[in-house]
């Protein structure tokens, strides 16, 4: 049996700048759309095929408003298409370390979240714009 992996040094670049001290959680999908394709010659049974692909970035950022730190670098990529990387862990990319690349969609911000007594973070979602590599 494999070992599962234990994401303990997650990288994750956005814009060109490591963003993995600030990050605590990243996901990276990638989905296709279900297009059904059954006829009457299916047997009773639906067809599906594939059709166009999309992907989205899930991140979760311990927010940090000070002069050069997350809001500085986050607040001017609004509203662009933003390159990213994300690994594994931060060792140098092998066949145990891929990355994941492309373009999203930086679309929302929260630089200031949470009630009283919390630590300020933002969860966001980001959609994929184009090729997402392995």
């Amino acid at each position: 049996m494999a070992t599962p992996m234990v994401l303990v040094s997650t990288y994750l670049s956005l814009g060109g700048t490591d963003l993995s001290q600030y990050t605590s959680k990243v996901e990276v999908t990638a989905e296709v759309e279900e297009k059904d394709v059954t006829t009457f010659a299916s047997g009773g049974w639906k067809a599906l095929l594939g059709g166009l692909k999309s992907g989205q970035i899930a991140i979760t950022w311990k927010n940090d408003i000070i002069p050069a730190a997350l809001d500085s670098i986050l607040w001017p990529l609004l509203g662009t298409l933003s390159a990213f990387e994300v690994r594994g862990t931060s060792a140098v990319v092998g066949t145990s370390n891929p990355k994941y690349t492309g373009s999203a969609l930086v679309k929302t911000l929260m630089p200031i979240a949470g009630s009283v007594g919390d630590v300020n973070e933002q969860s966001v979602t980001f959609p994929t714009s184009g090729v997402v590599t392995r």
